[in-house]
């Protein structure tokens, strides 16, 4: 391996909470990438030298060598940063479903989305921002907050407010020069997600992909009879699953999002680089409250 990521789904299958549980014994880790040292005599589609990540989820990637069939890995192009690469199959690819699977947004339409700052959330903010769609972007009120809104900015986001400006008479002032959006996406629950949902066009799309607040998703019964709103849930295990036989669907948005790499328009997450064996710090820096830097373990 050369690098991996420490994703909030990898601390819940640890502590057993997630959907999928790995057999004990298990190692931890979904994501990562890392270099093809050798190959079986039967293996056609990778060569010594290749970087892969994995093709689902489960495959424990905070190792420094592993043996895996053929069919659990996919090739990745070897010019683009290693941090992208290692951060390439979880966040931007439910970044770029989600913006491109529930609603047809054209360049100018919307989109409104709360923990903005995580890694779907910077991942949604440059894709968008590459398709020509707007993000209205609700983060948590936090001390550093001008620091953050600047960094997010930075990344192509057109609107930043908090969870507790999402009822004020400013939200109006967005409207007037952003439409409303078509899209949510929701990975909070709870409270922030009922506000943000007000903010929605008729028979607009939310998208629910996390649960951070561990409260449920409320809807007042006004947003299904009068506006016709429409609530989904997406997860990237499951639509890997889904497409398993559709090789063409996985490698053109893989295509999709390096090509972006390259162009410039899709960076990493802001991230910690952690040598393996200080991995306990990294675990525990990773569940701390306002983390807006991901953890990422080199080996």
């Amino acid at each position: 391996m050369l690098a991996a990521p420490i994703n909030p789904a990898d601390i819940n299958m640890i502590q057993g909470t997630y959907a999928i549980l790995s057999p004990l014994p298990a190692v931890g880790g979904n994501e990562g990438v890392g270099e093809v040292l050798e190959v079986g005599r039967h293996v056609a589609a990778l060569k010594p030298g290749d970087w892969v990540i994995p093709a689902g989820s489960g495959l424990g990637t905070w190792r420094t060598q592993g043996v895996f069939p053929e069919e659990t890995l996919l090739k990745v192009p070897r010019d683009i940063p290693v941090l992208c690469a290692a951060t390439l199959s979880v966040n931007p690819c439910t970044a770029y479903r989600m913006l491109t699977d529930f609603e047809t947004l054209a360049p100018g339409d919307s989109v409104i989305q709360n923990a903005a700052n995580s890694g779907v959330g910077q991942a949604v903010i440059q894709i968008a921002k590459a398709f020509g769609v707007k993000t209205i972007n609700v983060v948590r009120d936090r001390p550093d907050l001008p620091k953050l809104a600047e960094r997010l900015m930075a990344l192509g986001a057109d609107h930043i407010v908090t969870e507790e400006m999402l009822r004020k008479p400013e939200m109006k002032d967005i409207f007037k020069s952003v439409p409303k959006p078509r899209l949510a996406l929701n990975c909070v629950g709870g409270k922030s997600t009922t506000e943000m949902l007000r903010h929605l066009q008729p028979k607009g799309t939310m998208v629910t992909y996390g649960g951070m607040a561990k409260q449920p998703v409320m809807v007042p019964v006004s947003a299904f009879i009068f506006r016709d709103v429409r609530l989904r849930g997406f997860w990237m295990t499951q639509w890997r699953k889904d497409h398993a036989q559709e090789r063409e669907s996985l490698a053109g948005m893989m295509d999709a999002l390096c090509q972006l790499i390259r162009r410039g328009q899709l960076a990493a997450p802001a991230c910690t680089e952690v040598p393996l064996q200080d991995y306990k710090v990294a675990l525990e820096a990773s569940m701390k409250p306002f983390t807006s830097s991901k953890q990422i373990l080199l080996f």
